[in-house]
C-alpha cells in the first residue's frame, strides 16, 4: 500500500490557532506530542461555510457522547463533512464547548484570559466569517465525565487521558475549512495546567 504523501505539517505552540482549507479526501492528523493537552476544533464546508458542524446530528447519527474511528462529524444539514479514520486516544469530548474570556470570568473568576473561542475569532476572520459562526465544538483528548443522575463535575472537565504520541487523524468528506485552537486553559484540568505544543499533519488523498 502506498503511503500517503505529505502536503503540510506544521507545530502549533501552546494555546495557538491553525486553519487550513482542505480537499476531499484529505487526512488531517492532529498528534498530542507531549500528552494531555486539549484540542478544540470545528470545521465547515468550503463551498458554502454556512454548512457547519453540528453537535446534535453528530451524536444523534452516532449514538454516544464519545466520538473515534468510524465515526462521522456532521453538518446542519446532516451531511458528512469529516470521518474519523484512526484514534489513538479514545477520549473527545463532545458537550464541553470552547473555553473563552467571559467564560474564564464566569466559571473561574478570572478576567482578561482570553481562550479558545477568541482563537476560532482569530482564523475565522481569515474567511469571512465571525462571532455567528461559532458552534458547540469538539474538543479532542478531552474527558468530560458524565455522572449518575446527569451530573457533570463542578470543574467540567476531567484530567486528559491522552498520552505523549496520541493521535486523532480525519478525513476529509468534501472540501471543509478545519480550525484548531490548541486550547490554553489553565484553569480546569483540562490540560494537566500546562498547554503544551500539538503537531498537525495533513496528507494528500
Amino acid at each position: 500500500m502506498t503511503k500517503p504523501s505529505i502536503a503540510s505539517e506544521q507545530i502549533i505552540p501552546p494555546g495557538k490557532p491553525w486553519s487550513a482549507v482542505l480537499k476531499h479526501r484529505q487526512r488531517l492528523r492532529i498528534i498530542d506530542i507531549e500528552g494531555e493537552q486539549g484540542v478544540d476544533f470545528l470545521c465547515y464546508a468550503a463551498a458554502n461555510p454556512e454548512e457547519r458542524y453540528h453537535a446534535a446530528n453528530t451524536l444523534k447519527k452516532s449514538k454516544t457522547l464519545l466520538l473515534s474511528k468510524g465515526h462521522a462529524l456532521y453538518s446542519d444539514v446532516a451531511r458528512p463533512l469529516m470521518t474519523i479514520v484512526d484514534d489513538t486516544c479514545g477520549f473527545h469530548d463532545t458537550i464541553g464547548g470552547c473555553c473563552s474570556a467571559p467564560s474564564n470570568e464566569m466559571l473561574y473568576g478570572v478576567k482578561n484570559m482570553p481562550g479558545c473561542r477568541e482563537n476560532f475569532l482569530h482564523e475565522l476572520a481569515k474567511y469571512g466569517l465571525g462571532r455567528r459562526d461559532i458552534v458547540a465544538n469538539l474538543n479532542f483528548f478531552c474527558n468530560v465525565p458524565v455522572h449518575e443522575h446527569n451530573r457533570l463535575d463542578p470543574l467540567t472537565f476531567a484530567k486528559s487521558p491522552s498520552k505523549p504520541g496520541n493521535y486523532i487523524e480525519l478525513r476529509a468528506d468534501m472540501d471543509v475549512v478545519a480550525i484548531i485552537s490548541n486550547c490554553p486553559q489553565v484553569n480546569n484540568p483540562c490540560n494537566s495546567g500546562v498547554p503544551k505544543p500539538i503537531k498537525v499533519i495533513v496528507f494528500d488523498a
